[in-house]
């Protein structure tokens, strides 16, 4: 796999829905982002974890990085891969035995700031879905086929209630491509 590394560039939310977050994690260069999506949950797992916050190394990620790191000397990395169904897929690959564990990307990321470990991220997925990367924007660019079903579903509800009806009508879209994709006789017979 040709990689890029990446780093971990801050959360956020979508305006509109405090139920849905997103990572940033930008290149070397920071001129292209790769946004991940989250869920509320982990938006404040990575809040408490970039500011200063007591007690956050008593909490089980922490305690357990800190166990295996002084149990064994691990060299591991992040691979984000790919992606399936609105939702990225994550590696966690020791560099030592090349064992990959799959895991969601967001916690991919998460375990990526606890343990300082690097990420990298598919050459050809960052060419694909990395966006260009403005630091004094105020918005993103967000591809729609990073946005799991639950989260498509619940952004056209508040796009239809909003009266947003081109953003409705690409989001009807998408679900309408990942059914057909999911069951292509029944786009066959239509």
């Amino acid at each position: 796999m040709n990689k890029v590394r990446v780093h971990f560039g801050g959360v956020s939310e979508i305006v509109g829905s405090s139920d849905i977050g997103l990572l940033t994690l930008l290149d070397e260069d920071e001129t292209r982002e790769l946004v991940i999506t989250c869920d509320k949950q982990m938006m404040y797992q990575f809040a408490i974890r970039t500011q200063p916050v007591a007690g956050v190394d008593r909490l089980l990620p922490e305690v357990l990085y800190k166990v295996i790191h002084d149990q064994a000397d691990i060299h591991c990395e992040i691979d984000i891969i790919g992606i399936v169904d609105g939702e990225y897929t994550a590696m966690l690959m020791n560099q030592d035995t090349l064992e990959q564990l799959p895991l969601r990307a967001s916690d991919a990321v998460l375990f990526s700031v606890i343990a300082k470990i690097p990420i990298y991220a598919d050459s050809e997925l960052m060419r694909r879905q990395g966006v260009p990367y403005h630091p004094q924007s105020s918005g993103m660019s967000l591809p729609v086929n990073i946005i799991s079903d639950q989260m498509l579903e619940s952004a056209l509800d508040n796009a239809v209630k909003d009266e947003n009806y081109e953003l409705a009508s690409l989001l009807r879209d998408e679900m309408k491509r990942r059914k057909n994709r999911q069951h292509p006789m029944k786009e066959q017979k239509s």
